[in-house]
């Protein structure tokens, strides 16, 4: 597994993630390195050669056929055309402004094309893009060959851009195990406040507010009407028995577990105490993403205190699987953990 290269920049984790998902900040903790400045057009083809990541025939060609798709390629491809799409610009007049072709640009779009650090800095100047985003987007470009990521916080890539949150915005199905705390996707606005509150004492009750409006803005992800995501969640009973915010939130945090676990969409178990290790040994929290694309291949997002890790090799995702199966069959059914969560919550509001 790849290390990167480390910056001296601050770390910093948002616990209203349930170890799970960080928010994005508009704000850059830290500015790039100065780069030089090359204009919008890049004419000289010897730059672009230096920066090429991918692999080239002996004779100069490009390999298209042998560029293998990557996650830090695909989500690169999948910013900078949301970035395109902002600026209002077609293919052909972005790819016009860089100097290539319009193929080139559609296949960088696209995951699937050759990643030249010049030409992703280039296109940031065309698209107008602030300072975090054209120091993220160039973070990706310089890990594009890699497939099993190791992200520190605050490493190429700046830690107020969040990675997943754009990972979790393209997928289609959410496979998930949570040890200690309700996942993003399923809390409350209470819920999530608490956490915030805790994790981030030194911000402004406005900063919070703008957290939670965040939070809940990415849950429209399973509760939309159509072409909504396929939720698949198992909870260690510790996550319920755990107070965040008091009683009260504790109780309508459970219910509301409860009531989205009727959705067709969204599947909800709890893994009881009495189940012990189902698995023989302690994964931790985790989550599969799958992007109903089978051109595209399910990636393990492993949240981790100083960094994350995304795992698409076919041997990892095969092993998380297995976990997952392991401590599915080791669960309450689905009525049986949606009773849990409604007894649990009695009880909250009893011990008020």
């Amino acid at each position: 597994m790849k290390r990167l290269e480390r910056r001296d920049t601050s770390t910093c984790r948002d616990t209203s993630q349930g170890n799970t998902f960080r928010e994005t900040q508009n704000e850059s903790s830290e500015s790039p390195e100065p780069r030089p400045n090359h204009g919008a057009h890049l004419s000289k083809r010897t730059h672009h050669k230096s920066q090429n990541t991918s692999t080239s025939h002996p004779n100069g060609a490009s390999a298209m056929s042998e560029i293998e798709s990557t996650l830090p390629r695909r989500q690169l491809g999948r910013y900078l055309r949301d970035l395109r799409l902002q600026s209002g610009m077609t293919i052909t007049e972005a790819a016009k402004l860089i100097e290539h072709g319009s193929s080139t640009l559609q296949r960088l779009e696209k995951g699937t094309g050759r990643v030249r650090v010049l030409d992703v800095e280039a296109l940031c100047r065309v698209y107008g893009a602030d300072e975090t985003t054209t120091a993220a987007m160039l973070g990706l470009a310089q890990q594009a060959k890699v497939k099993s990521w190791w992200h520190d916080f605050g490493d190429l890539i700046p830690q107020s851009f969040d990675v997943y949150m754009g990972l979790e915005a393209a997928a289609r199905n959410f496979t998930a195990y949570n040890v200690e705390l309700v996942p993003g996707l399923l809390q409350t606005a209470d819920y999530t406040r608490a956490l915030v509150r805790s994790g981030y004492p030194e911000e402004t009750a406005a900063d919070h507010d703008r957290r939670v409006r965040m939070r809940a803005q990415r849950q429209i992800l399973i509760t939309r009407k159509t072409h909504s995501a396929t939720v698949d969640v198992v909870l260690n009973e510790f996550v319920l028995r755990r107070v965040i915010g008091g009683r009260g939130v504790m109780s309508a945090q459970l219910r509301h577990i409860a009531d989205l676990s009727t959705r067709p969409n969204v599947t909800i178990r709890i893994l009881p105490f009495t189940a012990g290790v189902p698995s023989g040994r302690l994964t931790g929290p985790f989550i599969v993403l799958g992007f109903g694309d089978p051109a595209e291949p399910r990636v393990v997002y492993v949240p981790i205190f100083t960094g994350d890790m995304y795992l698409e090799k076919e041997e990892d995702v095969r092993k998380y699987d297995q976990a997952f199966q392991a401590i599915q069959h080791a669960t309450l059914d689905e009525v049986s953990s949606r009773n849990m969560l409604r007894q649990i919550a009695r009880e909250y509001e009893r011990e008020r």
